[in-house]
C-alpha cells in the first residue's frame, strides 16, 4: 500500500491573481499589461513551487485544458472529455490515437523539467505530428538557452520563443505554444512546468482590436502584449482550480483512513495524481469489482467526482 502524508495536504487556501489585474476596462497598454502579467505570475509561482497533495493532478488538469485547446489548431473535434477517454480507458500500453498522442505531450510538458534537447524536442514534433531537421532542432534549442541566460522577463521570453518558432515554421504553431509555457518555466526557474498559453490561444486575449477581432499569432503585431493579458487570465484561472482542487483534496485525504478496501492507498494516490481515474481500475491488490464498490463509497463521502456522465466506463477525479 503506499503511505499517504496527510501533511503534504494544503493547510491553508491558495492565493488568487488579485481582482485590480483583471480588470478589463479598455485596452491595458503594453506597460500596463507587462505590469498585470508580472502581479498574476507571482501570485502563481508560489503555487508552482508548492508541492501540496494535489500538484500532480492539478497540472495534469491544466494540461488537459490545453489539449483541448489544441485540437481547434490542429483541425480536430475531440473535446476535454473525448481526451480523456482515449487516455485513461485504453488498455495499458495501448496507442491512444493521433488526438491522445497530442495530449501527451501536454501531460509530457506537465511532468518533467522544464528543459529542452534536441532529443526532447523530437519526440514532442512526432507526437504534435511535426518533423523538423536535425540542423534546425540543434539552432532551436541553442536559442532557447540563450533567452534562459539573456534574463529577459519571463512573458517577454515565452512571446519570443513562440515567434520565432512560427518565424520559422508557420505549420509549428503547436510546438510554439508548448515551448512558450517551457520557456516561462525556465525563466522562473520552476520545478516543472504549467501547461497555460494555449488555453487562452482562441479567447479574448488574441483578438485582435481591429480586423474584425482576428486572432493574433505568434509573432504578430500585438502579440507580447497579448501574451502579458493572457497570462492574467491564465493564473487566475489555474488559481480558481488549485483552490478546488485543494478543497477536493482536503476532503479525499480527510477520508482515506475509514476506506477498509485493500488497495484503497492506491486509488486515493493515484486521484491526487492524476486528472482522472478508471472506475475499472485493477491493482495487485484491487480487483475491478473491489474498485467498482470503492469509487461508490468515495462518491457516498463526497470525495471523489465522477467526471464522464456515464453509468459505464466511468471516470473519477478530485
Amino acid at each position: 500500500m503506499i503511505r499517504l502524508d496527510l501533511a503534504t495536504a494544503s493547510p491553508t487556501a491558495p492565493p488568487s491573481v488579485p481582482t485590480w489585474a483583471l480588470a478589463s476596462a479598455g485596452g491595458p497598454s503594453d506597460g500596463d499589461a507587462a505590469f498585470r502579467a508580472g502581479a498574476a505570475l507571482g501570485v502563481l509561482d508560489t503555487l508552482a513551487r508548492a508541492q501540496p497533495a494535489w500538484a500532480s493532478a492539478w497540472r495534469q488538469r491544466l494540461a488537459l485544458s490545453c489539449a483541448a485547446a489544441s485540437m481547434r489548431l490542429a483541425g480536430r473535434a475531440e473535446d476535454a472529455a473525448a481526451l480523456r477517454d482515449a487516455w485513461y480507458l485504453r488498455q495499458a500500453g495501448a496507442d491512444p490515437g493521433p488526438a491522445g498522442i497530442i495530449f501527451g505531450a501536454w501531460r509530457q510538458l506537465a511532468g518533467q523539467p522544464p528543459v529542452a534537447s534536441p532529443d526532447r524536442l523530437g519526440k514532442i514534433l512526432d507526437q504534435l505530428g511535426l518533423h523538423w531537421d536535425v540542423e534546425a532542432l540543434a539552432a532551436l534549442c541553442e536559442h532557447i538557452d540563450d533567452l534562459a541566460r539573456s534574463g529577459r522577463p519571463a512573458p517577454f521570453a515565452a512571446a519570443a520563443i513562440a515567434a520565432r518558432v512560427v518565424a520559422m515554421r508557420p505549420d509549428a504553431e503547436l510546438l510554439a505554444w508548448w515551448l512558450a509555457d517551457l520557456v516561462l518555466a525556465q525563466s522562473l526557474r520552476w520545478p516543472l512546468p504549467l501547461p497555460l498559453l494555449i488555453a487562452q490561444a482562441f479567447g479574448p486575449s488574441f483578438r485582435a482590436e481591429a480586423g474584425g477581432g482576428k486572432r493574433i499569432r505568434p509573432g504578430g503585431d500585438g502579440f507580447e502584449r497579448a501574451v502579458c493579458v493572457a497570462f492574467v487570465q491564465a493564473a487566475a484561472q489555474a488559481c480558481r482550480l488549485a483552490d478546488e482542487l485543494s478543497r477536493r483534496a482536503a476532503k479525499l485525504l480527510a477520508v482515506a483512513p475509514k476506506l477498509r478496501a485493500k488497495g484503497a492507498g492506491d486509488v486515493v494516490f493515484l486521484l491526487l495524481n492524476e486528472d482522472a481515474v478508471s472506475g475499472s481500475l485493477t491493482t495487485k491488490s484491487l480487483s475491478r469489482f473491489a474498485a467498482r464498490r470503492l469509487f461508490d463509497r468515495l462518491q457516498q463521502l463526497d470525495a471523489v467526482r465522477e467526471l464522464s456522465g456515464r453509468t459505464t466506463f466511468r471516470l473519477f477525479g478530485l
